[in-house]
């Protein structure tokens, strides 16, 4: 399927997994919005992206303030006058060395809203261009992780956001059907970005030991985007787990 003519947006653009993602879809033809807190790293996307570039718009938007948001994805209509994809990408770790019992409420929500509220704010804005275009429809991609599944040691704000990000990608699935919005959720481990470069030297276990993690390169994760981002919308993968082979997830390591 062509990607020519395809706009995508993809939040937390200017690092990391966004970025990879970003650079991915603008050179396979997509258009692009890329949305962060900071505007330095979106410009470094789009001056990386080559003449790809051109097609790429860097946008300030705290995803878990509706305002900036909304703001976000209008400026991305009016650049590019349509949606067919968003990557729900943009989020933040668990405090860490923090105990559940000393989180405060500020640290709980911080997380809440990058990962949780956020996810559910560009969800709602997609849906509204989505269903009113021409062809109607569109893709919505989560990013959850294996923490969707499963909890790190004191990682209780993002494991509860990346379960709820589940049963979202789930809602969303089953309403957008009347709209031929395709939704699904994309979880990974241990891709090497700047958030992950702790696991290196060493991440602390249900054990109680702390052992470094074998990470895989990001660009396996844009690819798997792209793939996504690329099926007919009468096809969706649901949930897809894509993983360093080597990392202790399946099994006791």
């Amino acid at each position: 399927m062509s990607s020519e003519g395809k706009v995508a947006i993809i939040t937390g653009g200017g690092t990391g997994i966004g970025k990879a993602s970003a650079l991915t879809l603008a050179a396979d033809g997509y258009s692009v919005t890329i949305s962060g807190r900071r505007a330095e790293p979106l410009e470094e996307t789009i001056a990386d992206a080559g003449e790809a570039g051109s097609r790429i718009l860097g946008v300030q938007c705290d995803v878990g303030d509706p305002d900036s948001v909304k703001n976000m994805f209008a400026k991305s209509q009016e650049r590019f006058g349509r949606l067919d994809v968003v990557f729900s990408n943009a989020g933040t770790g668990a405090p860490r060395g923090v105990a559940f019992e000393d989180l405060t409420y500020d640290q709980w929500m911080t997380v809440v809203n990058a990962n949780f509220t956020g996810t559910f704010l560009c969800a709602q804005e997609a849906i509204k261009i989505m269903k009113n275009q021409a062809p109607m429809g569109g893709r919505i991609i989560n990013n959850g992780s294996l923490s969707a599944y499963v909890p790190r040691p004191g990682s209780a704000p993002y494991t509860s956001t990346k379960h709820g990000v589940t049963g979202l990608t789930r809602a969303i699935a089953l309403d957008g059907r009347k709209y031929n919005i395709a939704c699904s959720q994309i979880d990974v481990g241990n891709a090497a970005t700047p958030m992950t470069a702790r696991m290196e030297t060493g991440l602390l276990q249900a054990s109680g030991h702390t052992i470094p993690e074998p990470t895989m390169d990001v660009q396996n994760v844009a690819n798997a985007v792209l793939f996504m981002s690329n099926l007919t919308l009468d096809a969706n993968v649901q949930f897809m787990t894509i993983m360093a082979t080597q990392m202790p997830y399946i099994g006791r390591g």
